[in-house]
């Protein structure tokens, strides 16, 4: 009888210390997956910052807002870009145009959407103007994506919002009004993520869009409530006023 009690008190005890430890593998696990988002989320917002910082705008620069439930908006403009930035044979200059928009990725089986940033060098932006007397979309066309040269720069990216902002008359901000000659003073970014965890369950292109039967990601409008998401909010400077 004694050794029956010692027994089960020992399993009980076992079965709490298992429990304990689940607990804190997945608070751990929990905790992994935060990081890793605000990492990548950080990172993203530096170098889209640096980007703006020394934007240039043109007419043709690239702002476009989508029209579905989770925002993937698209941007393109054109931005200084140090030496280094750029081969030896793309570089004539130092004016370069980028763009960022949302694409879905095959990976490992699965699809995971993920942010793309375009790069393009100064001559190709040089040879664009150039011809853009003639050439109505020679501009436009360096915002285009490119398969073999563009990069994701962030992954699980839910939503990727755009907003551009200038000042009215009492230094008050407000929605930018597109123009062909003064671009926009600001603009309102703001990223949605998603956690580790919920990434390994978004397997299609519907799973992400939140049409699949069982929505993982739920309404744009309650993504604050969400814990599987992470959103991350900022306004950043679009560089020089002067046009092209």
């Amino acid at each position: 009888m004694e050794l029956m009690f010692s027994m089960a008190i020992g399993s009980v005890i076992l079965i709490v210390a298992a429990t304990m430890l689940r607990s804190s593998g997945d608070g751990y696990e929990r905790l992994g997956g935060n990081v890793a988002s605000e990492r990548e989320a950080r990172a993203l917002i530096t170098q889209v910052a640096s980007d703006l910082a020394t934007a240039y705008f043109h007419k043709d620069t690239l702002i476009e807002k989508s029209t579905t439930a989770w925002s993937v908006d698209k941007i393109g403009f054109l931005t200084l870009q140090p030496a280094q930035a750029q081969t030896d044979a793309g570089r004539i200059g130092d004016l370069c145009a980028v763009n960022y928009y949302i694409k879905d990725l095959p990976m490992g089986g699965k699809t995971v959407r993920c942010l793309m940033r375009g790069f393009r060098e100064s001559k190709d932006v040089f040879t664009a103007l150039r011809t853009s007397a003639t050439s109505t979309n020679a501009v436009t066309d360096l915002f285009k994506p490119v398969v073999a040269v563009d990069e994701p720069i962030a992954f699980g990216v839910i939503s990727f919002e755009v907003r551009p902002k200038a000042r009215d008359a009492d230094g008050k901000w407000i929605d930018w009004v597109k123009n062909d000659t003064i671009g926009p003073e600001a603009m309102e970014i703001k990223l949605v993520v998603a956690r580790r965890e919920l990434v390994g369950k978004l397997k299609t292109s519907s799973d992400w869009d939140g049409g699949s039967t069982v929505n993982l990601i739920g309404s744009p409008s309650l993504v604050s409530r969400n814990k599987n998401l992470e959103v991350y909010s900022t306004s950043l400077r679009f560089g020089n006023r002067p046009s092209l």
